[in-house]
């Protein structure tokens, strides 16, 4: 039998990985902190919805017994999709959200962070935590925060995201460069401020695609809506471009420029964008990354696996993770921590290979000259 339920153990990083694994190991009474750097939970914005799968990100929510609160936080509707020529012409609507409603339904990412936070033991979750370093410590670890804090656990989660400074730790090796570059953008109150495309997203979401690049726009329950570009450039494009992306107008000329071929509708997203627009270049990671199991330290979501976001995977694998290691911990088959986040390990990064191929193939898809009927086949074959 195992003991891991005796151990201390630190996840670092609130994202819905982290939370989601502090649910569900401390339903069955483990001892967890989660170390994040943000001040609070709202110390920064939320990007677009996320679209939950039943057999990954619902799987761990009811396993979590979260199910209710997902039900009265969830949008529905917000997965209608309408895919729209570079010209803004409509050529494909699913609608069909009475059959779609239970295999991916939308939630913002605030309510979805809410309910984890919520479900979770008082100060659990330890704000203003930015890891700087960890240093092993007689088998266990040695965490140091920016804050001046030192504390000790037996097992370390990182769930630190794409640039995780945990992941070093365990391997060296590194993302590529997927060739796409994505400039993001929000837009509140989009109702007012952006009528035109209030009305063709419908609440729902866009797929724009033309000429080998793509534009994304997502409603939000709040009102606002949140967008972003695609294009194939340079991996070091937004540091070379010269472009400001905190000055709106040399975003604005520089959409002007590279989406010349669009129809002005597009335009309306960008002249009445609320905040700075930020670009990023998108990696993923080695389909074939293997490492030798730590037997106190391993990592889940977007730091062990980077992917594009374009199959909707991240935040569902991240979840999923979540679950496969809770199980794994509680299994009493496993001897050790060391056979658990083995077994865990081996099946996460199979997993993730095979959705990274995918991920990356759709990636490519969608900024080819077939991208229209490529997400027709996709959607229209569900």
């Amino acid at each position: 039998m195992n003991n891991i339920k005796n151990k201390k153990i630190a996840i670092i990083g609130a994202g819905p990985g982290g939370l989601t694994l502090a649910r569900l190991l401390q339903m069955d009474g483990f001892n967890i902190n989660v170390y994040e750097r943000d001040t609070n939970e709202n110390a920064r914005p939320k990007g677009a919805t996320l679209d939950l799968h039943e057999e990954s990100g619902l799987a761990a929510l009811q396993a979590a017994g979260l199910m209710n609160a997902f039900m009265a936080n969830y949008r529905p509707g917000a997965d209608r999709t309408r895919i729209v020529d570079q010209h803004g012409n409509i050529v494909f609507e699913d609608n069909d959200t009475e059959n779609r409603e239970a295999f991916r339904p939308e939630i913002d990412r605030g309510p979805l962070q809410k309910i984890l936070l919520d479900s979770l033991e008082k100060d659990t979750v330890i704000w203003n935590s930015h890891f700087v370093s960890l240093k092993p410590d007689n088998g266990s670890w040695l965490i140091e925060f920016k804050n001046g804090d030192i504390v000790t656990a037996d097992i370390v989660i990182a769930a630190d995201g794409a640039n995780s400074k945990i992941r070093p730790y365990i391997t060296p090796v590194r993302p590529f460069y997927s060739g796409i570059t994505i400039v993001e953008g929000a837009v509140y109150s989009s109702a007012t401020a952006t009528p035109k495309m209030h009305a063709l997203l419908n609440g729902g979401k866009i797929f724009a695609m033309g000429n080998e690049k793509s534009l994304i726009v997502s409603s939000k329950g709040d009102g606002s809506l949140v967008f972003y570009t695609g294009c194939n450039t340079a991996e070091a494009w937004a540091k070379e471009s010269g472009i400001n992306f905190s000055d709106q107008n040399q975003v604005v000329n520089w959409f002007k420029r590279e989406f010349s071929d669009w129809d002005p509708i597009w335009l309306e997203l960008f002249e009445n964008a609320s905040a700075a627009f930020v670009p990023r270049p998108q990696y993923c990671m080695p389909l074939d990354q293997s490492w030798e199991t730590i037997s106190n330290l391993t990592m889940l979501g977007d730091a062990a696996h980077l992917m594009p976001p374009y199959a909707g995977e991240g935040v569902n694998m991240a979840m999923l993770d979540a679950l496969e290691l809770s199980e794994c911990f509680k299994d009493n088959h496993f001897q050790n921590s060391k056979e658990a986040i083995s077994a865990y390990e081996k099946q996460m990064l199979k997993r993730a290979s095979e959705t990274a191929d995918m991920t990356m193939q759709s990636t490519k898809a969608l900024h080819s000259a077939d991208a229209i009927n490529f997400l027709i086949d996709v959607i229209g074959g569900e």
